[in-house]
């Protein structure tokens, strides 16, 4: 990140530099995605009062971080911590916006191919919604077996042993596999 001061009269400490350099490498590596950003730093004094304004172009935003204080690494801080904090959320905005379609609302998710009937011919995916907070008592095993014996290819229920969600699901060689949670 390229770094211009203004309003400095003197070189500032090397040991204050290194700081503040280092703090700027921190707000680059959230900042420098797409090339190097180019920070503008004025500084001003007001009988004993440091005034410290960054200002910074991101995301075709101009971001701005104002810092006061009577010493000037204090200000320099406050700024830069104000414009973090304006990046990331501005980085932030962005993300969701590049994320959702032009109207605003969440992209649409990505096509399932329908799979394949059992007679050959391309059914749509079907989701079945499983009232697990529904009046049901809960049952056993055993009870979950008798109630597959209808045809169904799977059981959701409470297991009354356990106190837990359980999943029953038969399989193609005519097994079960009992899931539970």
């Amino acid at each position: 990140m390229k770094v211009s001061y203004r309003g400095i009269q003197q070189e500032l400490p090397p040991k204050l530099q290194e700081k503040l350099d280092a703090k700027f490498g921190k707000l680059s590596k959230l900042l420098e995605k797409r090339g190097e950003k180019e920070a503008h730093v004025v500084l001003t004094t007001e009988r004993h009062l440091h005034h410290a304004e960054i200002t910074l172009q991101f995301y075709d935003h101009q971001l701005v971080g104002i810092g006061s204080d009577a010493d000037l690494f204090a200000a320099l801080s406050a700024a830069l911590e104000k414009l973090e904090k304006q990046a990331v959320k501005t980085r932030t905005k962005w993300r969701e916006k590049a994320r959702r379609s032009d109207n605003g609302e969440p992209a649409p998710e990505p096509e399932i191919a329908p799979a394949p009937s059992r007679n050959g011919a391309a059914a749509a995916p079907r989701v079945f919604r499983v009232d697990h907070k529904g009046q049901r008592k809960p049952m056993t095993l055993d009870e979950a077996l008798i109630e597959m014996e209808n045809g169904h290819e799977y059981m959701v229920y409470r297991d009354a042993d356990r106190e837990c969600l359980s999943v029953l699901v038969r399989r193609r060689d005519g097994h079960f596999d009992l899931i539970e949670s």
